[in-house]
C-alpha cells in the first residue's frame, strides 16, 4: 500500500515526489511556504518512507503507484513536483497519463538513462554498504552528492536505520532505470525545470536536455550555488518560481 500524506486545501491537486532515500517529508518547506494555495498530496515512493517494497521495480512502476493513489482519492486532474528520483517519476506520469498531469516542475533531475560509470560507482557503494554497513565515509559521500553543505545530520540517523539488502534494491533501481530522452515531445503540459548550479549527480546539460525537448517548457531556471536536492536545500530560491508557475498551470 502506498503511503502518502494529503496536506487538504481546496486549492489546485499537487503532489509531491521525493528524491532517493527521501520520503515525502521533505518537502516541508513547500509545505510551509504555498501549502495554504494548493492541495499539496506528497507520496512516500516505493521501498521509501513508509510505503513498502517486495522486490525489483522501475520507475514506472512508481509512477502507476501515484496513478492508483489518485484514483483512490477520486482525482482526475493533478500537477506534478519531483526532486532528482521524483522528476524520474514525474516524466514517466506525464506520458503515462497526458490526460491527467495539469503541469510539471522537475528539479535536480534528468531525463536520460545513469552514465555506465557512474552506475557502476553506485553498485560498488551499494556492495559496501551490504557488506560494511552506512559507514561515516559512506554516509559523508551520500550527503555530499546529494545535499551539498546542508546539515544532514537528520538524514543520517535515518539512513543508519535501513535495512542493507533495501538499499541496494533501492539503488539498482535507481542506477538501472531507462532513459526518456527520445520520448520528451510526447510530454503535453506545461514543464518547469530547475537545476542547481553546483548539483553533484546530474550536470546542467540533462535540464537543458529536458527543455529542449518538452513542447511545452518554460525557461530553465538555473539556480546559482543549488545543490542536487534542491527543493530542500535551497527551497527559498526555489519556492518563488515554483508558486507562479503552480499558479499559473495547476
Amino acid at each position: 500500500m502506498t503511503h502518502y500524506v494529503d496536506h487538504g486545501g481546496t486549492g489546485p491537486v499537487v503532489v509531491l515526489l521525493h528524491s532517493f532515500l527521501m520520503d515525502g517529508g521533505m518537502f516541508a518547506p513547500q509545505v510551509a511556504a504555498f501549502g495554504d494555495e494548493f492541495r499539496l498530496i506528497a507520496i512516500d515512493e516505493r521501498g521509501h518512507g513508509k510505503t513498502p517494497v517486495d522486490g525489483p521495480f522501475t520507475y514506472w512502476d512508481v509512477a502507476h503507484d501515484v496513478v492508483d493513489v489518485l484514483d483512490e482519492l477520486g482525482i482526475d486532474r493533478f500537477a506534478v513536483v519531483g526532486t532528482s528520483q521524483g522528476g524520474f517519476v514525474g516524466l514517466r506520469l506525464a506520458l503515462l497519463a497526458p490526460e491527467r498531469v495539469t503541469a510539471l516542475a522537475v528539479l535536480g533531475s534528468s531525463a536520460a538513462p545513469e552514465d555506465p560509470q557512474v552506475a557502476e560507482a553506485y553498485r560498488g557503494l551499494g556492495a559496501l554498504w551490504t557488506t560494511q554497513g552506512p559507514t561515516d565515509q559512506l554516509l559523508d559521500m551520500v550527503a555530499t552528492i546529494c545535499v551539498g553543505t546542508m546539515d544532514a545530520s537528520a538524514w543520517r540517523v535515518k539512513l543508519r536505520a535501513l535495512p542493507y539488502d533495501l538499499v541496494t534494491l533501492l539503488l539498482e533501481a535507481l542506477v538501472s532505470r531507462d532513459g526518456v530522452v527520445d520520448r520528451l515531445g510526447e510530454i503535453s503540459c506545461p514543464t518547469l525545470v530547475l537545476h542547481g548550479t553546483a548539483d553533484a549527480a546530474y550536470p546542467v546539460e540533462r535540464a537543458e536536455e529536458i527543455v529542449a525537448a518538452v513542447p511545452k517548457a518554460e525557461p530553465l531556471v538555473l539556480v546559482e550555488g543549488g545543490a542536487h536536492f534542491l527543493s530542500l536545500t535551497d527551497a527559498d530560491a526555489v519556492n518563488p518560481s515554483l508558486r507562479e508557475f503552480l499558479t499559473a498551470y495547476a
